[in-house]
């Protein structure tokens, strides 16, 4: 069992880039996993966990429906905003400059085996983050990411999350809005829920906060949940 989470700080990088670099992680995870099953020393599998920011995206999950889209195909180009169907759970969501996307791709066998509490986890990650910010954010029954205000008119999204896994290995995993320009989102309906806003930690405090520091905060909170050991790639 390895507890270690190598980290990676990828900056500004493409959607395709940054996936093809996630299944090359995941398949690395995956290709141990195989060779340790006839060996009599197997080899612990790593953990990684990546940070990014897009340009702008929209990205549709597997089990998304494209009528979530508001504008056609065409005025997205025009508009310089790229579109993907992606291999995630969940629905349609945006990335763009000032979100802090984060990426886990762990062998959950290195910690548990329980895809729930996993997403719990990353929900936790982000809710132990904004309390920082003294933003009160929470779980929404049956909508998976973190919320202000749910079941209240005034329900609205800081934090999108949407997960793969494979042979127990993740992929995929969260977008944070710290000063993301909302008026993307009005071009989806997000995560294929209606009547309910987005929102960002700028908005809510109300002033510009530092994304490097709400990084910190969140590996902080990260190797809190899950009892693991953070090491930086250079």
């Amino acid at each position: 069992m390895n507890k270690n989470i190598i980290v990676y700080d990828l900056g500004v990088i493409d959607y395709n880039a940054a996936l093809n670099f996630q299944e090359e992680k995941l398949q690395e995870i995956i290709d141990i996993k195989r060779a340790n099953r006839n060996s009599d020393s197997p080899i612990r599998t790593p953990n990684y966990f990546l940070f990014v920011e897009h340009p702008p995206v929209i990205t549709l999950g597997k089990s998304g429906q494209e009528k979530n889209l508001l504008l056609p195909r065409e005025e997205l180009e025009k508009k310089k905003i790229k579109f993907f169907n992606t291999n995630r759970g969940g629905d349609i969501t945006f990335h763009g400059y000032g979100q802090i996307v984060g990426y886990p791709i762990i062998d959950l066998e290195n910690f548990y085996t329980d895809i729930n509490r996993y997403l719990r986890s990353l929900e936790e990650i982000v809710i132990s983050t904004l309390k920082f910010y003294k933003i009160s954010s929470k779980r929404s029954s049956g909508e998976t990411g973190v919320w202000l205000e749910p079941n209240s008119p005034y329900s609205r999204k800081i934090c999108a999350i949407g997960v793969k896994t494979s042979r127990w290995v993740t992929m995929h995993g969260f977008a944070l809005n710290v000063d993301t320009d909302l008026r993307y989102y009005d071009y989806i309906i997000p995560c294929g829920i209606k009547g309910k806003g987005i929102t960002s930690i700028n908005k809510e405090i109300k002033k510009s906060v530092s994304i490097n520091e709400v990084k910190e905060k969140l590996l902080q909170n990260l190797k809190k949940t899950f009892d693991a050991n953070l090491i930086f790639s250079v």
